[in-house]
């Protein structure tokens, strides 16, 4: 490969899923090379004199310096105290490296951010996580800085005003390599490319994935089997609330979701959506504390979590980031019959022969007996994906199932969901993206601070028109 940067450029690295953008971003950004990578920086500037690799996870620790964290330990107010809050991170940050705290608050204010300061980075969902790792990006204004999907988790609103803070990086003189998907990129871009077979392509714009491989359509025929609904209605909470201390993430919530029903939910980063999306997987201790039916039985009258799992298949940002990624691509998604995170039991014929369907639909079997952690970030979800699918669950809880998808995949996932949504199966679909959606969608809820600001019937195709 041979690619080189010239100081007054901006680029925009496109590419499918696990062609290459990341592990070229941390190649050029890596301070112990063993390539042929040379990074020119100005000394006598302004700007510090860094190139800064920003990836796809936000990565903490502990206050004992360690990041053995668990996917439900941030409801658990009892482990709440086990991380630095916003603004002790910050704090240390800006210490040391010698930056401005006049310029934070404005920053913090342009993405919404301000509110937080006093949260754990446990507490932090995976979106408000992209934005702490922004925020320290834009503070340090390095001379190079390379941003791996900056938008996954982004809601609208704060998509917006970053590529606003980008620009005005740019017109202090930071450089920019932004890998992504999207397409509303800020103005300062002025270089394209993509990379196809190892190699960089440049572009005239940004233009649609073409993909090489082609994708199965036809719905495994396991799934084609619709399960039984357990109940009418699947998930009802009355008078919801749900508080950490004094501060209240879910106020006074009430909503039915019924057999069948296909809803998208939707609201800024922070307004609670995780958190609900807790109660209905069962995952949050809070929900012993209020009026809350979950498949026709109230939460507390003798179910355990897992018989509550056996009914739902879940994937969310949070799950992926926690998840055992030293289980092969074929135990990953075999353990989702048993809800587990690792594979401990094993497979009879029938089941065996479900991994395979899935393993085919999206393009694993060559990867099949591959680590989680060796693949792209991409196929990591796509393998995710079919764990949520495996058993065929009567309850879809699908929280941005699609970060670190390309547009094809994309298209591909959202047109199995639309396959398998028959009269009686139900979803739940978390997505900022009104252009990445499946077809069915009947209903929306909208959350603001933590209260229901829309309860309504959606229709797709009239809020697209």
């Amino acid at each position: 490969m041979n690619w080189i940067i010239n100081r007054d450029e901006n680029w925009y690295l496109g590419g499918e899923s696990g062609s290459g953008k990341s592990v070229l971003l941390t190649a050029i950004a890596d301070k112990d090379k063993k390539t042929e990578i040379q990074v020119n920086v100005l000394n006598k500037s302004k700007l510090k004199p860094v190139c800064l690799y920003i990836s796809q996870w936000y990565q903490f620790k502990n206050l004992e310096g360690v990041a053995n964290f668990y996917y439900q330990q941030r409801y658990n107010k009892q482990q709440l105290k086990d991380t630095l809050t916003v603004g002790q991170e910050l704090a240390l940050y800006g210490k040391e490296n010698q930056l401005d705290f006049t310029e934070l608050d404005q920053i913090l204010i342009a993405l919404n951010f301000s509110s937080f300061k006093d949260a754990q980075l446990i507490e932090l969902s995976s979106g408000e996580h992209k934005k702490l790792q922004l925020i320290k990006a834009i503070w340090l204004k390095p001379q190079l800085l390379l941003l791996d999907q900056p938008y996954t988790g982004l809601d609208i609103n704060s998509r917006t005003n970053l590529n606003i803070l980008l620009d005005y990086l740019a017109s202090q003189g930071v450089r920019f390599v932004i890998a992504c998907s999207e397409h509303e990129l800020p103005k300062c871009i002025n270089k394209y490319a993509c990379i196809e077979n190892g190699q960089i392509k440049e572009l005239n714009g940004v233009l649609p994935v073409v993909r090489t491989i082609p994708l199965i359509t036809k719905v495994p025929s396991f799934l084609q089997q619709t399960p039984k609904p357990n109940a009418d209605v699947m998930v009802k909470m009355v008078n919801v609330n749900i508080s950490y201390g004094d501060k209240q993430v879910i106020k006074n919530l009430n909503w039915e979701v019924k057999a069948g029903e296909k809803w998208l939910l939707q609201g800024h980063n922070g307004s609670g959506k995780s958190t609900l999306l807790s109660l209905v997987n069962g995952d949050h201790p809070q929900s012993y504390a209020n009026e809350l039916y979950l498949f026709g039985s109230k939460r507390g009258s003798g179910e355990s979590i897992w018989d509550i799992k056996s009914h739902i298949g879940l994937i969310s940002p949070e799950l992926h980031w926690y998840f055992d990624k030293e289980a092969s691509v074929w135990q990953s998604i075999a353990s989702g019959f048993f809800d587990s995170v690792g594979l401990f039991n094993n497979l009879g014929y029938h089941k065996t022969q479900q991994v395979n369907e899935l393993l085919d639909y999206f393009g694993l079997t060559e990867d099949k007996n591959e680590l989680l952690v060796n693949l792209s970030l991409g196929k990591q979800r796509l393998a995710l994906l079919a764990r949520t699918l495996i058993k065929n669950p009567e309850l879809l809880v699908l929280d941005e199932p699609c970060q670190g998808l390309d547009e094809q995949q994309t298209a591909h996932f959202n047109q199995l969901i639309d396959g398998i949504c028959s009269t009686e199966r139900t979803l739940i679909y978390v997505s900022h993206n009104q252009q990445q959606l499946p077809q069915k969608l009947t209903h929306r809820l909208v959350l603001n601070q933590g209260e229901v600001i829309e309860n309504s019937t959606y229709n797709l195709e009239k809020e697209l028109a």
